[in-house]
């Protein structure tokens, strides 16, 4: 009955307490938030980008729309296209490193998604084996009860007195029995009086190491 409680609360804690589907979650959320991320700078990219190109067909349609004549404010317009060029190489540059870098981190938002679905698939799986465990151990323990309350009702007090006492002070073994002449809790060596004691109908006898109550066929 301890080890069944004991496999059912660790079954309750794999259940409540899921490490490995929180740590997948948490890295397809972190995974999700850079892709976003870098979308939002990608497009801030082509903006600036689209804003370069549209101030340079304004400054050629001004430059070779024949309505300035002045060969100084020419000279200018002709340097602005240049300055002007120069710097949309340069956005576009990092346009072009802003889209490898959504590139980058979508595949890495697929590979946490899959990360993450196959974890949900695993455990859905898992989780069912071990709710159809618990049920069953639960019967068990059901049972188990039963047929030690059974057991109780022709003991007398002191002797689950006793027992009580030894299970709370050795870990849940309060009886054990004898094995290749000795304890088969401690490993202390008994006499042949001893284990003919160990095998009394009419009373208890405790290992002298120990102190657990010993049983012998």
């Amino acid at each position: 009955m301890d080890q069944i409680r004991a496999r059912l609360k660790q079954i309750d804690e794999t259940l409540q307490n899921d490490l490995e589907l929180r740590t997948a979650t948490q890295h397809f959320a972190a995974a999700e938030s850079d892709y976003k991320s870098a979308e939002r700078e990608l497009k801030l990219r082509e903006a600036d980008f689209e804003k370069q190109r549209v101030k340079i067909e304004q400054a050629e349609a001004s430059l070779y729309g024949g309505q300035v004549h002045n060969p100084k404010e020419l000279q200018d317009l002709r340097k602005d296209v240049v300055s002007l060029k120069k710097h949309l190489e340069t956005l576009e540059a990092r346009e072009l490193d802003a889209m490898l870098i959504v590139e980058t981190v979508e595949k890495e938002l697929q590979s946490a998604k899959s990360g993450l679905e196959n974890v949900q698939s695993n455990k859905s799986s898992q989780n069912r084996d071990l709710m159809q465990e618990d049920e069953a151990l639960r019967k068990d323990l059901e049972r188990l009860d039963s047929e030690r309350n059974a057991a109780m009702s022709d003991l007398t007090g002191q002797p689950v007195n006793i027992y009580n006492q030894l299970r709370q002070q050795k870990r849940g073994l309060a009886v054990t029995t004898i094995s290749d002449g000795g304890c088969a809790a401690c490993g202390a060596t008994l006499n042949a009086m001893q284990q003919q004691n160990a095998r009394s109908a009419t009373q208890l006898f405790n290992c002298p190491t120990c102190g657990r109550i010993l049983y012998a066929n």
